[in-house]
């Protein structure tokens, strides 16, 4: 199969930039381990601060797309963190954003022991943890300088400006000249960077810790990293928001997706659908790169779901609407572990059962955007199959478009397709001899012919039918 190229003559889409980055800032929340939400929790702070520092409208939108896509590097490094630990790369991730890692402490150590290697004996545990303590500062300089730089470069790939992807490389920058990728240090760390990380850290301690007692520690720990890691003019500014309860008020908004759409600084032009399939490639790349067995999973799917409907003779904005549910269909992976992700033996029933949840994530995520209801339909709908036996809802034929069979056909057709930490990737001809079992009880048939077709090799024989009742 050629590879995906576009296929409509750009046009407005009628979907604003904002809209659909606030949505998809779910999907990295669930990359850190974070409350949902916390991205744009972060946004608001942010933008709060921005009004006290009175920036101009052009650099309150950078900080506000800045905000909205801060973690999008962030599944880059989850298989390195897995590896490091040997342990839940999300649990880990969320354990650091409240330790002052750059000062050996009490609090790192039960931590990294709490997460480290579990079910395996002290001895590995303590041989574990004294190596990351060794390796700290090379660990944490890799490990942010894969973020950042990952991040800084798909801000740019989807059109941000040059001063958002800045502020996204420098948001682990500290004000002392402690912190990653450069070392940088006082005011020349990007000012949205430095408002970030202040942001970040409020949430971090508002939203895990609880509501009022949350708050207060966080203002507490942020006071005592002032001048270290914080802007001591930023942690002013944030103490008095929060002693008139600004902070407190946007910590209680409930309806978070359309507070921070109101919020933009400026109102842009919806997105010509050339830029909305910029942003789906992008975030189909973010959820590839969590593990390096699917690093190319999405756009293979893509691919085929586009070669199949494109066989079937489709309509452009039918194939249009696969195209964006087939990059986008496991959003969902992001809140899925590597130590499930990346394990090289069979997974548990209680492992599979989290795999499981994905597909109903994806589908969570996409409904956000106003437009995107058919696409949050097949998505989610990925893993169902014909005659009932697949998940979440086990749906049945009748309650299966075409749309989402052909996307159930071109990911089994990638999975199997693809190397997997159990087992090497299979030839096409086994691959559709493994598929073709599951014709036409499981899987489409008019959907499996037409995948035969295009990947260059005709069924060898008809199935079998009175196997397949």
């Amino acid at each position: 199969m050629s590879s995906v190229l576009p296929f409509l003559t750009p046009s407005n889409s009628g979907i604003p930039r904002r809209e659909i980055l606030s949505a998809l800032s779910y999907a990295l929340d669930l990359t850190e381990g974070a409350v949902s939400g916390h991205a744009q929790r972060v946004c608001l702070y942010s933008m709060r601060i921005a009004d006290e520092l009175q920036l101009s409208l052009t650099e309150q939108s950078d900080l506000y797309y800045a905000a909205l896509l801060k973690d999008v590097g962030c599944s880059s490094n989850s298989s390195r963190m897995c590896v490091l630990i040997g342990g839940d790369d999300r649990l880990m991730k969320r354990d650091v954003k409240f330790l002052d890692w750059t000062r050996p402490s009490v609090a790192a150590v039960t931590a990294l022991w709490r997460r480290a290697l579990p079910g395996s004996s002290a001895v590995e545990r303590v041989a574990r943890i004294l190596r990351l303590a060794i390796d700290q500062h090379t660990n944490n300089r890799v490990m942010i300088e894969l973020r950042c730089d990952r991040g800084a470069s798909i801000a740019r790939r989807i059109g941000l400006t040059q001063a958002t992807a800045d502020a996204i490389h420098r948001l682990d920058e500290h004000w002392d000249g402690s912190g990653y990728p450069g070392r940088q240090r006082g005011r020349a760390i990007p000012l949205a960077a430095r408002i970030l990380a202040l942001a970040q850290h409020i949430d971090v301690f508002a939203s895990e810790i609880g509501p009022g007692m949350g708050m207060d520690e966080a203002i507490r720990e942020m006071n005592a990293r002032s001048h270290r890691w914080f802007d001591p003019e930023l942690v002013r500014i944030t103490n008095e928001l929060h002693r008139t309860g600004d902070l407190a008020r946007v910590a209680a908004i409930d309806s978070l997706h359309q507070a921070v759409q109101d919020r933009e600084p400026q109102s842009e032009n919806a997105l010509i659908d050339s830029d909305v399939d910029s942003i789906c490639q992008a975030f189909a790349d973010v959820v590839d790169a969590k593990s390096p067995f699917t690093f190319s999973h999405s756009i293979g799917v893509t691919d085929a779901a586009v070669s199949i409907a494109r066989a079937l003779g489709l309509a452009p904005l039918r194939i249009q609407r696969i195209y964006r549910a087939a990059l986008l269909h496991d959003l969902g992976k992001l809140s899925v572990p590597n130590t499930i992700l990346d394990k090289p033996g069979r997974l548990t029933a209680e492992e599979f059962a989290i795999i499981q949840t994905h597909s109903r994530i994806s589908e969570q995520i996409l409904l956000r955007i106003q437009r995107f209801e058919s696409i949050a339909r097949i998505a989610g709908q990925h893993h169902e199959k014909l005659d009932g036996s697949g998940y979440p809802d086990r749906l049945t034929a009748a309650q299966l478009s075409l749309d989402s069979r052909i996307l159930t056909v071109a990911d089994i057709y990638g999975a199997l397709s693809e190397k997997r930490p159990y087992r090497e990737a299979l030839p096409t001809e086994r691959v559709l001899e493994i598929m073709r079992q599951d014709v036409p009880h499981k899987i489409d048939a008019e959907c499996f012919e037409a995948l035969c077709r295009v990947v260059g090799s005709q069924p060898s024989a008809p199935p079998d039918l009175a196997l397949a009742q």
